[in-house]
């Protein structure tokens, strides 16, 4: 049954999601920040250890470097790759590497390759010729033994802004 008369109650609660809705400044702004280069440490596992007796799980890892911006590319200077202790194993960047907008590449180490250790990590160095969105750099392991696999990524951090 409808009641007869709109109750004063919800004709203030509709004014108010009225407002709330359209009213330009309450509306939430996203601004994504922006760079020009950056120097981004990201977290690596050629294995891990699992069990009490701490056996090496042996992972693939895979380095992936998106330029998230759509109209700018983005140049990629140095990707170092370091094991457990912090020494660098391997540079990949002979040259640099652009990267178009919405584009990506990667860097894969093999599941067998276990030099890294459980606290290897990839220092990645980008810059592009003006301010652009930060590009989305992780990795991704993934491994298998009998009938188990894993698989995990980890995002990597800004350590230095401006890196060039």
């Amino acid at each position: 049954m409808m009641p007869s008369r709109f109750h004063p109650f919800h004709l203030v609660m509709t004014l108010v999601v009225m407002v709330v809705l359209f009213s330009p400044s309450v509306r939430a702004e996203i601004n994504f920040p922006l760079s020009k280069g950056q120097m981004v440490y990201v977290p690596a596992y050629s294995h891990i250890y699992m069990g009490d007796r701490e056996q090496p799980f042996l992972l693939a890892v895979t380095l992936s470097i998106r330029n998230t911006d759509p109209s700018t590319s983005m140049t990629v200077s140095r990707v170092g790759y370091f094991d457990s202790e912090g020494r660098l194993l391997r540079e990949y960047m002979r040259h640099p590497l652009v990267i178009k907008p919405f584009s990506s590449t990667r860097i894969v180490i093999k599941e067998s390759d276990a030099e890294g250790g459980s606290g290897a990590s990839f220092h990645v160095r980008w810059h592009a010729e003006k301010a652009i969105n930060q590009p989305i750099i992780e990795s991704i392991m993934i491994g298998t033994k009998s009938q188990q696999g894993i698989s995990f990524t980890s995002r990597g951090q800004v350590i230095i802004e401006g890196a060039e």
